[in-house]
């Protein structure tokens, strides 16, 4: 799909993207999608420092009734 993908078809994409959303609507498109990223980061990087926590390991609360059912 992606053989014949050169330079030339990356700058006719990129004319018809600036024709679409027009010169003035760039800058803040870019800058959106800099700040997701940015959020984007943060929150990959939050994930890693958080210890994981399988559905095992929830146990209920004491103020919590149990469902009811006895083994």
């Amino acid at each position: 799909m992606w053989q014949g993908f050169t330079g030339w078809h990356a700058l006719i994409i990129l004319v018809v993207i600036l024709l679409l959303f027009g010169a003035p609507k760039l800058p803040a498109l870019a800058r959106s999608l800099g700040q997701s990223m940015k959020i984007l980061k943060t929150e990959v990087r939050s994930d890693k420092d958080e210890p994981a926590t399988g559905a095992a390991d929830v146990q209920p609360k004491a103020d919590e009734p149990d469902s009811g059912k006895s083994a």
